[in-house]
Parts: structure tokens; C-alpha cells; sequence
């Protein structure tokens, strides 16, 4: 066997507190700039959902390339695998440095465009906040990419560390920033900023270390590879474009909540930082899914890869429900540390519960499965039935639920869930299919 149980440990529990610590961040900026006001928690997380977009695309990119370095690593081909980890590096500082200027020149017109109008107050706000972050996009592509060239080592003892670092760095700028300054969402966004620019030039050096399986070391060049950024594309363009229109579906989906009021806004800001720690424990097991999986098929052991699938995914379920279980439990005490309205702190409690209670049925087909076929190199169907059923069941059910039968935030959530149960019962029937197992064999 390629992993070892105390292997897997070794990775995934660094990995779930790596996850945690990266929470904490977003967090503790959400927690702390609530006692500026309810319209500072709004503006910060309208600006959130357009982050996370950005964030999606270089993070799908950076899975591509490690997979494609996992592979390579093994076949035994430790030269080209570091050839590959350095082609992600430039390729997402590249592309990450283009993003940035566009969002610094039509960051008025993207608001105006994707949250339309809300009250004042909770528009100055976004802007505040999604100037200043904008200029975090390099550092965070940069971060991620390496990031999974680090699990793909079976190292997330670094990333951990390094993600420590970051949170005290995150919470010590709120500090000085929104309290001590007084400059709310702005200086949330300059203290996140800083944090994710000093990981991702921590994370870049230690990439020069020539002992490590994957390293930068002899290739700083600026010259694209077009036979490895093919693969790397390959894998990443289905997973950032999936993502990249998962998330402006999202985004559509904020839209429409926007025009519940500002206690809407606010409750659902809420629900999303606390369904975040509800999943924590898969996400962590799923960036470990990808790490691992990606070997043994480079290995040519696809029996392997469906074996430690199939072992993680108990994993992920039974930690997941513990999760679910201390959320619905602690709902009321979670949402009250948020200091909201009591129409807002109610609501908010109703979508955890619901949230809760899908996540240990149905969350794990439906997000867990598709990472172990993107790792495979099986990435273009799980795309294509990931983006259908965003933008027919969640975005449709949300208009249907939300709007018309005039459900309001919580049938918003509960088209979520809709969404979640397609793609589980495709991607289930997907894996016991075995063709997901065969991609790889392209490479």
C-alpha cells in the first residue's frame, strides 16, 4: 500500500486544523467588525462572495498543478514534477497580477454589476473592502499553489504552520486596524491582506528547499511550458471554470438576498462563516483526498485510489456529523456572539439547523466525490453536472422558493440542499461506474 494509516494522519489532521486556522481568518475579521455595525458585517460579506470567486479560479488552478506533480511523483519521475510545481507557480502569478488590475480599474462597476443596489452605508463599505483585498490576489494565488504542492508531498505540517502564523497576524492587524484605528472594513481588509502577502512569501522560499520532493530549486524561468501547462489546464481550466460559475451563481443567489433587507444580508453572512466550520472537517479531508488520489493513479494503482477514496469518505462522514451535531446544538450561543438584530439572530439560527442537518446526508457525495475524480484527471463531466445543477436547481429553487413562495433567506438554503442531492446521487452513481478511474491513464 502506498499511504499508511499513520500517512493519512500525518496529512489530514494538519490539514483540519490548517482548515480551521483559515476559518479563523475570516472570522475573526466577521466578528470583529460586527461591533462596528450591521451594515459593515453586510458590506464585508457581499464583498466575501466576490472574493471567493477569485480565490476559486487560483485555487483550481493550483489543485491542477498539483495533481499533475502528483502524478508525475508517482510515476518516479521526481524532474519533471518540480518542472510542473514551478509552470503552476507562473502561471498563477501571472494570471493572479491581471486579475488584480482589472478589480483596482472597474471595482464601481463590478459592484454596481453584481450586488446592485443596496443602502449606502453597506456600499461604501464593499468598496472599502474589495479595493484593498483586491491587492491579496497574488499573494493568496501564490499561497494556494504552492499549498497543494505541499500536500502533494504528504507535508501539511508546514502549511499548518504557516497558516498559524497568518491567523495571529490576521487578528493582532484587526486589532490595531478596526479598533485602535478605527477604520472598519478598510482596515479589515488591510490587516487580511497583510497576513496572506507575509504566508505567501514565507510558503514561496521554503519551495527552494532541494531536499524536498517538489522544489523550486534551478527553475526560475520566465517561459511558459505549453506540454505542462496542457495538463495542468486540463485538470484545472473544467475545475476553475466549475468553480469560477459555481460561485457567480453564488453570487446571483446574494443578489437576490440583497433585496430581503439588511437583516437578511446579515443573517446570511452569519450562517455562511458558521456552515464553514460545519464542513471544516471534509474540506480538510478533501485536500488530502486530492494529494493522495493523484499518486496512486500516477502510480498505476487506480484499486488504491478507491480503497483510500473510500476510507476517507467514512472519515469525512462521521466527523462531519459531529460537526453537524455540535452546530445544531450551539446555534443559538453561535449566533448571538455576532451581536445582530433579534429578526437576524433568529433567522439565522433556523438556516443552521437546516444547514446542519443536510450536511451529514448529503454533503459528502456531493463534494467529496469530485474531487477524487478531478484528481483521477476525470474532471470534465463533474464540471459540466456541477455548473447544470447550480444554475437549474439552486439558482431556479432559490428564485422559486426564496422569491416567489416567498420563503426569504431560508428557502434560499433550501434550494442549496436541492442542488447538494443532484449532484451526490450523479457523482455516487459515477464513482461505482469506474470510469473515473481510467483518466489518468492520458497523461
Amino acid at each position: 500500500m502506498l499511504y499508511t494509516n499513520k500517512d493519512l494522519k500525518k496529512l489530514i489532521i494538519p490539514l483540519v486544523f490548517e482548515q480551521l486556522l483559515a476559518l479563523l481568518v475570516g472570522l475573526a475579521d466577521t466578528l470583529m467588525i460586527a461591533n462596528v455595525s450591521e451594515a459593515a458585517v453586510s458590506g464585508v460579506s457581499l464583498v466575501d462572495t466576490i472574493n471567493v470567486l477569485i480565490i476559486n479560479v487560483f485555487t483550481a488552478f493550483g489543485t491542477g498543478g498539483a495533481v499533475v506533480a502528483g502524478h508525475y511523483l508517482g510515476k518516479g519521475d521526481r524532474e519533471d514534477a518540480c518542472k510542473a510545481s514551478w509552470q503552476v507557480l507562473l502561471f498563477a502569478l501571472v494570471s493572479s497580477v491581471l486579475v488584480t488590475f482589472f478589480f483596482l480599474l472597474f471595482h464601481n462597476g463590478i459592484l454596481q454589476l453584481i450586488i446592485g443596489r443596496v443602502e449606502a452605508d453597506v456600499m461604501e463599505n464593499s468598496r472599502n473592502y474589495l479595493v484593498v483585498t483586491a491587492l491579496s490576489f497574488v499573494p493568496l494565488a501564490v499561497y494556494n499553489a504552492c499549498a497543494g504542492l505541499f500536500r502533494t508531498m504528504r507535508d501539511s505540517r508546514t502549511t499548518l504552520k504557516i497558516s498559524i502564523l497568518m491567523n495571529i497576524l490576521n487578528v493582532a492587524g484587526n486589532a490595531v486596524f478596526i479598533y485602535g484605528f478605527g477604520i472598519g472594513a478598510f482596515g479589515a481588509a488591510v490587516s487580511t491582506t497583510i497576513s496572506r502577502t507575509v504566508a505567501a512569501v514565507t510558503i514561496f522560499c521554503l519551495m527552494f528547499n532541494e531536499k524536498r520532493q517538489l522544489n523550486f530549486k534551478g527553475q526560475l524561468t520566465p517561459r511558459f511550458r505549453l506540454d505542462m501547462i496542457k495538463k495542468i489546464c486540463y485538470i484545472g481550466l473544467p475545475n476553475s471554470l466549475e468553480n469560477s460559475l459555481f460561485q457567480l451563481g453564488k453570487i446571483l443567489t446574494v443578489s437576490m438576498i440583497s433585496t430581503m433587507g439588511t437583516y437578511a444580508i446579515a443573517a446570511n453572512a452569519v450562517c455562511n462563516t458558521i456552515a464553514s466550520f460545519n464542513i471544516l472537517p471534509g474540506a480538510a479531508i478533501n485536500s488530502g483526498i486530492v494529494a493522495i488520489v493523484s499518486v496512486c493513479i500516477g502510480a498505476g494503482k487506480p484499486d488504491q485510489a478507491r480503497f483510500y477514496s473510500k476510507k476517507l469518505m467514512k472519515v469525512a462522514w462521521i466527523s462531519l456529523s459531529a460537526m453537524s451535531l455540535v452546530i445544531a446544538v450551539g446555534a443559538g450561543l453561535l449566533t448571538s456572539l455576532y451581536r445582530l438584530s433579534p429578526e437576524a439572530t433568529e433567522l439565522a439560527e433556523r438556516v443552521l439547523w437546516l444547514h446542519a442537518a443536510m450536511v451529514v446526508v448529503v454533503w459528502v457525495p456531493s463534494f467529496t466525490l469530485p474531487n477524487v475524480f478531478r484528481a483521477s484527471g476525470d474532471a470534465i463531466l463533474p464540471m459540466a453536472v456541477s455548473i447544470g445543477s447550480m444554475w437549474i436547481c439552486r439558482l431556479g429553487c432559490a428564485y422559486l422558493l426564496g422569491i416567489v413562495f416567498g420563503m426569504g433567506l431560508l428557502g434560499v438554503w433550501a434550494a442549496m440542499v436541492i442542488d447538494w442531492v443532484f449532484r451526490g446521487i450523479f457523482f455516487t452513481l459515477r464513482f461505482r461506474s469506474g470510469k473515473w478511474e481510467k483518466a489518468g491513464k492520458n497523461d
